[in-house]
């Protein structure tokens, strides 16, 4: 008779081999691809990112830290108060994220954030919230007189607006940039563990809690704006799952509002719809469904009466990628496999694992596989609907976190082998790829 560990073992296997040969199968198909000039427009077969092995002093930054993230994390998760935990795991988040960029030196950090294509660029056309709001979708066709860059055209306006006004406030250019997403991507931890908590208790919380600091997926929370709306959007989210629980209306309407927020740093994040509702519903709290639902319209509001509307953004950007190069030239039916591959490994070797187990009729009875199911329900219809062709090892980044909550599900004798192949594969992939973002 085989044991429900020795079954999870087996299912966490066959999963990590299923993404490894889906791994293999998109970088080969990707370098076919490129031999035969098809333009993928990423720096290599699968990532945005170019082959270039290199063991520079930077290196000894995530052996260090991860070294003493490994050794501690049995004793620190079962040992610590809850109320310290969370800080600690968010700050063990960001040290692993900056360690893993300086393996290229201090511009690791800052490199992507200062790109012509990226957000930093058009900061100096902002003179006013009003005067951008009002013409933001004015400019997002790369044929008008003032058009945005790649990266701000893709976006609604928040995110221009947030580095706008840290310009203000005399903290511009791309090291406070840098560190407000750092600061926010690696807050999105103790925000993961306390939803994590409230649905399926505390032992669940601290069990996942290495697995979300070491994560592969720390290559970009460094390095991306991604990891702001990771931030943002975790903490809505969390908002969400304490108010079905405690019934509060008022922590509903917070949830509401920061998950509005998230719609205008990136038109994507509407798909984080079926984990908001998940949290949601588990409960049936209809009344915090719609509070939080009013406290959504509040934000969308408030930015149409600015004088921006987030459909018109949206139907102007879907055009604008559309007619562009790497939409054209980009294989649909590559991509919607190759997406995948890039998630697993943002998720890791564990991550895919869990996922594994999630997917079975066993695991998809917990309560903890509700995040994870719900996350993957929207990245599926991300993935199929097109519109992310690529590069979702960063745009995809809001929903790991939650994805990462199914290592929960592995079997307890395994943890510190699995934890220890997430930290490896985080290190190999910074070190054998230079990453765009």
């Amino acid at each position: 008779m085989v044991t429900a560990p020795s079954q999870r073992q087996r299912g966490a296997a066959v999963a990590v081999f299923i993404a490894a040969v889906v791994l293999a199968g998109s970088v080969a198909v990707g370098l076919v691809l490129r031999a035969n000039d098809v333009r993928l427009y990423l720096g290599g077969p699968l990532l945005a990112a170019a082959w270039d092995p290199r063991l520079e002093p930077g290196v000894l930054a995530p052996i260090l830290v991860g070294a003493v993230l490994l050794a501690s994390a049995g004793r620190v998760v079962g040992g610590m108060s809850w109320p310290r935990l969370l800080p600690v795991t968010g700050v063990a988040a960001a040290a692993w994220a900056v360690a893993l960029a300086l393996v290229d030196g201090a511009s690791g950090l800052t490199r992507g954030l200062s790109s012509t294509h990226d957000y930093l660029n058009d900061v100096p056309r902002v003179d006013s919230f009003r005067e951008l709001l009002g013409g933001y979708v004015a400019n997002v066709p790369a044929d008008s007189a003032a058009a945005w860059t790649t990266h701000v055209a893709g976006h609604p306006p928040g995110t221009l607006m947030t580095f706008a006004a840290l310009d203000a406030l005399g903290l511009g250019g791309a090291g406070w940039a840098a560190a407000l997403c750092i600061g926010a991507g690696a807050s999105a931890v103790p925000a993961v563990l306390i939803a994590v908590r409230v649905m399926a208790g505390e032992g669940t919380a601290r069990t996942i809690a290495p697995f979300l600091v070491l994560a592969p997926a720390a290559i970009w929370l460094a390095t991306s704006a991604d990891a702001l709306f990771l931030g943002v959007s975790a903490w809505g989210v969390m908002a969400l799952a304490v108010a079905a629980r405690a019934r509060s209306d008022r922590l509903a309407l917070v949830g509401g509002v920061l998950l509005g927020l998230t719609l205008f740093f990136s038109y994507g994040l509407v798909l984080l719809g079926p984990l908001a509702l998940a949290v949601v519903l588990v409960r049936r709290s209809w009344r915090v469904l719609a509070v939080a639902a009013g406290g959504v319209l509040l934000v969308v509001a408030a930015f149409a009466l600015a004088g921006f509307w987030w459909l018109s953004g949206l139907l102007a950007t879907i055009e604008r990628v559309s007619g562009g190069g790497a939409a054209q030239s980009r294989p649909a039916l590559f991509f919607i496999v190759a997406n995948l591959a890039a998630i697993a490994v943002a998720i890791g070797p564990a991550g895919v694992a869990g996922i594994g187990q999630v997917v079975t009729r066993t695991g998809r009875r917990t309560a903890v596989a509700v995040l994870p199911l719900a996350a993957l329900a929207g990245i599926v219809i991300a993935d199929l609907s097109l519109l992310s062709k690529g590069e979702v090892e960063r745009i995809y980044l809001p929903f790991f976190g939650w994805l990462l909550t199914a290592t929960a599900l592995l079997d307890e004798r395994q943890r510190a082998r699995w934890l220890l192949a997430q930290a490896g594969t985080a290190l190999v992939v910074q070190v054998l790829v230079r990453t765009s973002w």
